[in-house]
């Protein structure tokens, strides 16, 4: 194995705490249910970078029947960059490790235009990837094969020689259906033993 691709959110940043979705759910001021349904039924057009932030949102509060104005488009933008900004800095610390071994680092992260600015100004990290696979900047998301495709092609290795890492297992069965390593991320540990064995 040569190289590393990790995903984002689940394995290096934190998924959405409930203290952050409560935040989400108040501003809106719906439904919790009908909220998430909305919330995620119009996300992937929002993460291949098809349409803003702002249009992401008024579509949500206009399928959940909610009147929404530039306040309340702007307040849910900024509570849903807010939700999604924490670091495992376990991970972060990991991928140090790998870097300082001579592996090549990409990151596939379905993660929109917004987001992505905010991780690229505030995140020193994202250096040490030699692949940036935003799926708002190259126009396909997991487990769409067309991103993992990309990946491969930018990485310049064999799809075997590159282990893929994410926490979610139909991520992983779409890439190892092309061809690459898959891990399914649990703990860090469990990643650990995985790294260790692969590695040269």
């Amino acid at each position: 194995m040569e190289a590393v691709l990790f995903d984002m959110f689940g394995v290096i940043a934190r998924v959405q705490s409930p203290q952050a979705r409560g935040v989400l759910e108040r501003t809106a001021g719906a439904d919790p249910d009908r909220f998430w349904e909305a919330y995620w039924s119009r996300r992937a057009p929002y993460d291949r970078g098809d349409v803003t932030g702002p249009a992401y949102w008024r579509g949500v509060c206009a399928q959940l029947g909610i009147v929404s104005d530039d306040r309340l488009t702007a307040q849910l933008l900024a509570a849903d960059l807010a939700s999604w900004s924490e670091i495992d800095q376990r991970s972060v610390d990991l991928l140090g490790r790998l870097a300082d071994r001579g592996v090549v680092l990409g990151l596939l992260s379905n993660i929109p235009e917004e987001l992505a600015a905010r991780y690229e100004a505030t995140q020193p990290w994202l250096r040490r990837f030699a692949v940036l696979g935003l799926s708002c900047r190259i126009g396909s998301a997991k487990p769409e094969p067309a991103a993992y495709e990309w990946c491969v092609r930018e990485l310049g290795l064999p799809a075997e020689e590159i282990l893929f890492v994410d926490d979610r297992v139909e991520n992983v069965r779409a890439a190892r259906e092309l061809g690459l390593q898959g891990h399914v991320f649990t703990s860090h540990d469990a990643l650990m033993a995985v790294l260790e064995e692969a590695l040269p």
